[in-house]
């Protein structure tokens, strides 16, 4: 988010790690006319949005935060915040997520899937869908989407998230047939969005041109990718027969890194909205447009080199650390509150939510006790550089001075902290990084697997592979995804939850609220995000 980066440029996604590359951020929210949620603050108390007239045929202008990935924005690969952003735009999987509700409705499928009883599911697609191209969404440009991020020779993270598809294929043109290892009960409600459907004829024509520009069904056309002009283009599709049409002829979204400018961009209405407002500018942009912060999933987190040898192999050292943070200081301090401790692995109002078995609050005897029990006098901190993230790593790094532990720091890109530690185990001690994969699905279970499921993170990274408690994570992961009811998956994710907060392999410090600010004059029914990156579906403008 970033929301989402790739292996070669994470910067793009806040802090989104590729579950086969690295850190990153987003994810939606609560609509401007709706009630105020009670896990977010609003700036304003301006009359809703929807009391303004969209005109149909106007421009929306955005500014994101995030620049473009050098992994362009196809589906099977990108995980930067920018591009996936675009993406929920332009492309469609069978089934999408609200960006508001988070609750998931038919996209390209003519309706919601059924829970899986056996192993084979049929799945019908929405009768005149079309690519920008032109072309007929068929049957066969599903089983090859689904097939080409499947295939392990592409390296597709999305794959570790959909583990229970054996083989997909077309039954007839409009019939996708589906055959699972095992009956899945995430597959209906949860899996299916992950895979953006593409047009097999244009990827097979050329794929990387296809990257640069894709081809997909939304009620969004790309028209500039930003590549070159820092500003990216779309148009109103207009043989969208979906049920998210665009409000707006067209849209612009500059790409504006640096945080003053973008606040600037806002101010002087050259744009109507924009992503990861600072902290320092929230108090003085309400004076001009809404402003409002929604907790989300999106979080910062420790994580430890557990390889043989390492002082952090030893759990008391792990837990030292988390017990040392003055992590009320880190959120008031580093994020002037807009944020919350940990509890649990997932944030407090996520639906399966359960306190932890452990809790860690600044206990100074018990981190020194802990540190002298692991042998732990110094480390080594590597910490990446986003701007949000440079307001907390002094602060942690003072608060670990003052329980006796000495600490090199170090600070870096996000592409370059995963650079220098993949795959070598003698790089670092402890990372500090922001996250957020809760932009592909908000299940406990996708959210789980995205650390610690798969090799990126639990061996090359980490280095906890191979540990009894590695392997129970594994064992209630694989128990959980087969389970067909809601209360039993969240009860196998709470064990989960207990296992991994009591061993801190990678463990969140805070979850982050995420701040949006927009122009309550010029745009209508725009909904603020949780997660990085920003989301026009369903928005109108008056200009």
């Amino acid at each position: 988010m970033n929301a989402l980066e790739s292996t070669t440029s994470r910067r793009g996604f806040v802090g989104l790690a590729s579950a086969f590359g690295l850190a990153a951020g987003f994810s939606t929210a609560l609509a401007a006319c709706a009630p105020a949620d009670k896990n977010s603050t609003s700036g304003s108390s301006a009359e809703p949005s929807s009391t303004v007239k969209a005109n149909e045929n106007g421009t929306i202008l955005g500014a994101i935060s995030y620049e473009l990935g050098t992994n362009a924005y196809d589906p099977m690969t990108t995980t930067a915040a920018l591009t996936v952003a675009v993406n929920w735009h332009t492309l469609e999987g069978l089934t999408e997520i609200d960006p508001a509700s988070r609750e998931t409705y038919a996209a390209l499928a003519a309706e919601l899937p059924k829970a899986p009883t056996g192993t084979s599911v049929e799945v019908k697609l929405r009768d005149g869908a079309k690519f920008h191209n032109g072309d007929a969404v068929t049957a066969e440009d599903v089983a090859f989407s689904f097939t080409r991020v499947l295939d392990p020779a592409n390296k597709s993270l999305y794959a570790s998230f959909i583990p229970f598809i054996d083989k997909v294929e077309a039954k007839d043109a409009s019939t996708v047939l589906f055959t699972l290892k095992y009956p899945a009960g995430v597959f209906a409600d949860r899996r299916l969005s992950v895979v953006k459907i593409v047009p097999k004829k244009a990827v097979e024509a050329d794929a990387a041109a296809f990257g640069a520009n894709p081809v997909g069904s939304g009620p969004w056309k790309m028209t500039d990718n930003g590549a070159t002009s820092k500003s990216i283009q779309f148009e109103r599709f207009a043989d969208y027969n979906g049920s998210r049409k665009a409000r707006a002829a067209k849209m612009t979204w500059q790409i504006i890194p640096d945080p003053a400018t973008r606040t600037n961009a806002l101010q002087s209405k050259t744009v109507q909205a924009i992503d990861s407002v600072p902290y320092l500018s929230i108090d003085q942009l309400k004076a001009v447009a809404n402003v409002e912060s929604v907790q989300g999933f999106g979080l910062l987190f420790a994580m430890f080199n557990q390889s043989a040898g390492n002082k952090f192999a030893n759990k008391a050292a792990r837990q030292a650390f988390f017990y040392a943070i003055d992590m009320k200081k880190v959120i008031e301090t580093g994020l002037l509150g807009q944020a919350t401790p940990a509890t649990c692995f997932v944030q407090e109002d996520h639906p399966a939510y359960k306190k932890a078995k452990v809790t860690y609050a600044l206990d100074a005897a018990k981190a020194k006790s802990l540190f002298a029990e692991a042998g732990v006098t110094s480390f080594r901190m590597l910490c990446t550089d986003h701007d949000w993230v440079q307001k907390c790593t002094p602060i942690i790094q003072e608060s670990l001075k003052a329980v006796g532990v000495d600490v090199a720091f170090e600070q870096k890109k996000s592409s370059d902290v995963y650079n220098t530690i993949d795959g070598k185990p003698d790089a670092y001690d402890v990372v500090i990084a922001p996250g957020d994969p809760s932009v592909f699905g908000n299940d406990a279970d996708l959210l789980l697997r995205w650390w610690y499921a798969g090799k990126t993170w639990t061996d090359s990274r980490m280095h906890w592979a191979g540990t009894p408690s590695h392997t129970q994570v594994q064992d209630l992961l694989d128990k959980g995804i087969k389970q067909a009811d809601e209360s039993a998956r969240k009860s196998t994710a709470g064990e989960i939850f207990d296992i991994v907060s009591d061993e801190v392999p990678l463990y969140p410090l805070f979850h982050r609220k995420a701040p949006t600010a927009w122009d309550k004059d010029t745009l209508v029914d725009f909904k603020p995000i949780s997660l990085t990156g920003l989301s026009f579906l369903e928005t109108g403008s008056t200009k």
